[in-house]
């Protein structure tokens, strides 16, 4: 997925172009390092690439306010510094092989070498967020605990009696929607645009966050790796919770599922390390209605994000938030 970027306004879109490549820069910046193994494991993500929405997203909001203030740069640095940080931690949680069509850090380095680099990256992360001040701080430190609980909770599971889709969605918010908040939230914050817009694109990312994870629990399944960069059901082997899972599983729970419903999460629990299981599974979960449940929810969430940006002035910035939004849901990658 290339990140979306306002066509709909040439200049706006332009503006976007020239900072992003700006906060490009700034990146390899931060992840250089004059230890060779250091600088080696840290650039490994940068050098990958990916789709930079969080620095986006915190670029855009900024034009809510003055987009040339110094801090917006820096912000825009600091969430995509800390979200590359949790990608190394994450690879390693998951046993993940590839990320973005590369052999994943633990994969070259091993896992401590991993675990290792991604504190590091974290660390420039805080340098650059204490230039930013107090306030920055503890917001990005507020974030960075919620990603920790978001990991923690998805590692242990629900707790007997929860529900595990409602906690599954817990886990979303924490894990992937507070750092999307915090995107757009530092822009509008350092862009000097009001409170009560700030805060409504807290409300924003966070739903937005949510409808970006939903929306890759079914691109795991229907998008080839040609596109993704991963193989279709990485997280199914690797018993990662998704919901179009968990809804099969809840519908089998409740005596509502089919004979074909038991059987394919039985197989699902298997073990799934070979691969001519692990396409049986992905093909039986891609044609199930699950799926489409489950983009559905993605859908829902996705309106519920739209429906937060009342108190955005109308205007280029607030269309572009829109269409960045049905991108998010609708990709396929």
């Amino acid at each position: 997925m290339t990140t979306p970027l306002p066509e709909a306004d040439p200049a706006l879109a332009d503006a976007l172009t020239a900072t992003l490549a700006v906060v490009e820069r700034r990146l390899r910046d931060a992840v250089s390092h004059s230890d060779a193994i250091a600088g080696a494991t840290a650039r490994h993500l940068v050098d990958a690439g990916g789709k930079r929405l969080r620095p986006l997203l915190t670029l855009l909001t900024s034009h809510l306010g003055d987009p040339d203030r110094p801090q917006v740069v820096d912000a825009a640095v600091v969430v995509e510094l800390t979200h590359l940080a949790t990608l190394y931690h994450d690879d390693v949680m998951d046993a993940a092989p590839v990320r973005r069509g590369a052999p994943t850090a633990h994969e070259i380095w091993g896992n401590q070498v991993a675990v290792i680099t991604g504190d590091l990256v974290f660390a420039r992360a805080s340098a650059i967020a204490a230039d930013l001040g107090p306030v920055a701080i503890r917001i990005l430190a507020e974030t960075f605990e919620r990603l920790c609980i978001g990991q923690l909770h998805e590692t242990v599971g629900p707790d007997d009696g929860d529900d595990p889709v409602a906690h599954y969605l817990q886990v979303l918010a924490d894990k992937t929607a507070s750092l999307i908040a915090t995107s757009a939230r530092f822009g509008a914050m350092f862009g000097g645009a009001p409170a009560e817009v700030e805060a409504a694109l807290v409300a924003y990312g966070e739903a937005a966050g949510v409808a970006f994870q939903l929306a890759d629990d079914v691109i795991d399944l229907t998008s080839p790796a040609a596109v993704t960069g991963k193989r279709p059901g990485t997280d199914l082997r690797e018993k990662v919770p998704t919901m179009p899972v968990l809804l099969l599983r809840r519908r089998v729970a409740a005596g509502e599922g089919t004979a074909e419903d038991a059987d394919l999460v039985a197989l699902l629990d298997s073990d799934l390390s070979a691969d001519a299981d692990l396409e049986r599974a992905v093909a039986a979960l891609r044609a199930h209605e699950v799926v489409e449940a489950s983009r559905q929810e993605a859908l829902g969430w996705g309106r519920r994000a739209v429906e937060a940006l009342g108190p955005v002035p109308d205007g280029p910035v607030k269309d572009a938030l829109v269409t960045f939004t049905t991108a998010l849901v609708e990709r396929s990658a």
